[in-house]
């Protein structure tokens, strides 16, 4: 089984995008299940969503406390909230920031995880660049599949037009698309200075 946990803020996207992840696992074929944790619920307010895939039914419906692979869409979070709590250590990161993981601050978690597990992406651009709203979702799906391998990308568009009709599915295609490339090419350019 692989356990995913999304960090979020109310407003983000984040539950819709946890439900997006399964209805993706479930279009390739896998079992799936998305739920969220709700504190105070307001927009703005630290929201956590839980995914998990599988190729047997899950019977698990407790929260995720030890992930292998956590997607942060808003990354204020990592001063307010431990979002890398019980990360399994061959597990994956995913931040929403324009920032390397070096320049948030984390040169110990990069180390500590395999080399290209920890990618940031600007997720956040590429939402207002085709949807024009700071909506993510896509993004962090998009290379959360280009990161693990665990989806294809056409699995991430097909679950979004499942959902959106119209120019909005096509605006989030758009904007997985080039997440996935995005997510791709830094993973393949962090194996490499690996290995030089």
């Amino acid at each position: 089984m692989f356990q995913i946990r999304m960090h979020g803020r109310g407003g983000q996207g984040v539950v819709t995008s946890a439900e997006m992840l399964s209805i993706a696992a479930f279009t390739e074929g896998h079992f799936s299940q998305a739920f969220p944790s709700f504190g105070s619920e307001r927009t703005g307010a630290p929201v956590v969503a839980f995914a998990r895939v599988d190729n047997k039914p899950i019977r698990l419906r407790e929260p995720i406390m030890e992930p292998d692979a956590v997607l942060i869409q808003d990354r204020t979070l990592l001063e307010s909230v431990n979002v890398f709590g019980g990360l399994t250590p061959q597990g994956y990161v995913l931040i929403n920031s324009t920032h390397t993981p070096e320049q948030l601050g984390l040169e110990d978690l990069v180390a500590k995880l395999p080399p290209g597990h920890v990618i940031t992406l600007p997720g956040t651009d590429f939402a207002l660049k085709h949807i024009g709203r700071p909506l993510p979702g896509a993004a962090m799906l998009a290379g959360f599949a280009a990161l693990t391998g665990k989806l294809k990308l056409e699995a991430i568009q097909e679950a979004f037009r499942t959902k959106y009709k119209g120019k909005v599915a096509d605006a989030n295609a758009a904007v997985a698309k080039d997440s996935y490339e995005y997510v791709a090419k830094a993973k393949q350019a962090m194996k490499e200075q690996h290995n030089a």
